[in-house]
């Protein structure tokens, strides 16, 4: 039960902390920014080869590196977008007239480059761990691209919590294409779905053998998808999210 607890405790701090400080980088002076994409793309090559070296080791160590090597792999392209160097093809406004499939197509030309990252990425972390034993890399890469394109497309469709103070003053156009209301229909599903899948997670931890590897495995990715989850109603809560980085947020006052 301890191993089940420092486990949920850790990725509720890899997950609190990772974002505090990739947008404590992305709120520094501008003039830094190739500074920090060169130190990610560094991190990114170490990340992708530890994930290759632990995908053969079945033990607990290796679920916890594996895990913390996806998330470093995921910070590559999060700090590539929100620097502006991993966007897509277009960079202004929302016409006010664009509606339905237009409006669609457009918004996704905006983060169209951000998006085959995100692919190629999946799949170099799929290439290095795919023939071994510890999955825990993947699986993890997947939930957070999963949840996060169902986050993009609530958003898109309309949420009363747009985030929007996350998004740095070059990329402030990009809510001109977010929808601001109440509900829409397709949050419903993305939770009961999103749920039809962590329950069988967490069923899973309940069983597997205390202390076990798979045990272990589990309760990270369970857990990070429960994070993603609770991330999902707060798009429809009058909560602000902006509170619990609100330490990253500081260097905002930087920018240059």
């Amino acid at each position: 039960m301890s191993d089940i607890f420092a486990a949920l405790l850790y990725t509720i701090f890899v997950w609190w902390f990772s974002t505090g400080i990739i947008l404590f980088l992305n709120g520094l002076p501008r003039h830094t920014f190739k500074w920090t994409m060169s130190a990610a793309t560094v991190i990114l090559v170490a990340a992708l080869s530890a994930l290759q070296l632990t995908s053969h080791v079945s033990e607990i160590w290796a679920a916890y590196c594996a895990f913390s090597c996806a998330v470093l792999v995921w910070a590559w392209q999060e700090i590539g977008f929100l620097l502006g160097f991993v966007t897509g093809s277009r960079k202004t406004d929302c016409p006010e007239d664009a509606r339905g499939w237009r409006k669609f197509g457009l918004a996704a030309e905006t983060i169209l480059y951000h998006e085959l990252a995100l692919v190629v990425l999946g799949a170099m972390v799929w290439l290095v761990s795919r023939e071994g034993v510890n999955q825990v890399g993947f699986w993890t890469y997947l939930v957070l691209w999963t949840m996060r394109q169902s986050a993009k497309l609530n958003v898109y469709f309309g949420v009363r919590n747009l985030s929007e103070g996350f998004l740095p003053h070059h990329l402030k156009y990009l809510q001109t294409y977010f929808r601001r209301r109440s509900m829409n229909a397709f949050l419903p599903v993305s939770l009961i779905v999103s749920l039809a899948i962590a329950i069988p997670i967490w069923q899973s931890v309940a069983s597997a053998p205390a202390g076990s590897f798979s045990a272990v495995s589990l309760t990270l990715i369970g857990t990070l998808l429960s994070l993603a989850i609770l991330e999902h109603l707060f798009l429809v809560l009058p909560v602000p999210l902006e509170g619990l980085w609100r330490w990253g947020l500081r260097s905002r006052s930087a920018e240059s």
